[in-house]
């Protein structure tokens, strides 16, 4: 088969920021010039012995640093990452990825989102101080994929779940179980914020953006679906920004193979074809909004006393 040089070396730099580990770092333990690992990650032909060492130190299989087969990513960092990397060329996004799609969140989400993010991280996790890290190393991703997303505009086809959004209007944007009484109603309010957000944004259909609402239940699972000029890349991923994110634990899939493709196609044109659109999906939205207490400090969660 013939090799994506360009690819690996994204694959390579997606795995290294994931890895925690500086250039310099990973240079020196496997006896190369910082200069030159920045070539190879710009695409540049690597010795098979320097992919096997790197391979190595990065706790990545060859299989999946080639692009052979199924990319298997454990990192959040580095998941988020490739994201970036296959939306540089997308033309078509597919997306079913919980009650939030990140690049059509609003401006409000991204800010709240930091907040959730830092306290997802346990307060008595061994090598807490490097899950935050890797908390600032998402966001600076997830920025420039958004950016990225301005400038290109790729068409998005977004599936959202009815079940979900009700349960983030209920629960509001929290990334632990216990919150004081007085933040859970301020992330409530945001939640309901987000959500009116998102009525006005299916609404106005704009160009180039599809929503369809879901009121059935959807795969706990997200994926996203990319075509590219030359080809078609699945992504299936543990990792949520939306209620109760994960970006720890898990592990996420990349493939090109014909037939999970066809598959994971097979079930979002099922779902589209049931699913909420333009006004239906935003009339939806607002009696859902109607349905739901608004936040208020004499509102307080089941159990909560």
């Amino acid at each position: 088969m013939a090799f994506r040089y360009d690819e690996i070396g994204q694959r390579l730099k997606a795995f290294r920021l994931g890895s925690g580990l500086s250039a310099d770092e990973v240079a020196r333990s496997i006896g190369i010039s910082r200069t030159a690992l920045y070539r190879f990650e710009k695409g540049e032909l690597a010795k098979i012995e320097t992919i096997e060492r790197l391979a190595e130190l990065l706790d990545v299989s060859i299989p999946t640093l080639l692009g052979v087969g199924i990319e298997y990513i454990s990192s959040a960092v580095s998941y988020f990452e490739r994201m970036r990397q296959i939306e540089q060329t997308a033309e078509h996004i597919i997306v079913l990825a919980g009650p939030i799609s990140f690049l059509l969140a609003s401006e409000r989400f991204e800010s709240v989102l930091e907040e959730m993010l830092q306290e997802s991280i346990p307060e008595d996790l061994p090598n807490r101080e490097r899950a935050l890290a890797d908390v600032q190393k998402i966001l600076q991703i997830l920025r420039e994929r958004k950016e990225t997303y301005r400038k290109r505009r790729p068409a998005i086809v977004n599936l959202m779940s009815a079940l979900e959004i009700e349960r983030l209007l209920r629960n509001g944007f929290t990334g632990k179980a216990l919150v004081p009484e007085e933040e859970y109603q301020r992330r409530r309010a945001l939640a309901r914020a987000e959500v009116e957000y998102f009525a006005k944004l299916v609404a106005e259909d704009p160009i180039g953006v599809q929503v369809g609402l879901v009121t059935d239940t959807l795969p706990h699972m997200g994926f996203q679906i990319f075509r590219q000029p030359d080809r078609k890349i699945l992504s299936i991923s543990p990792f949520r920004l939306g209620e109760h994110p994960n970006v720890r634990v898990g592990v996420a899939m990349i493939t090109s193979a014909p037939e999970a493709l066809a598959l994971h196609e097979k079930s979002v044109n099922e779902m589209w074809s049931t699913a909420l659109k333009g006004s239906a999906a935003s009339a939806y939205l607002r009696n859902l909004l109607a349905a739901v207490d608004p936040p208020a400090k004499n509102v307080r969660r089941l159990g909560a006393g």
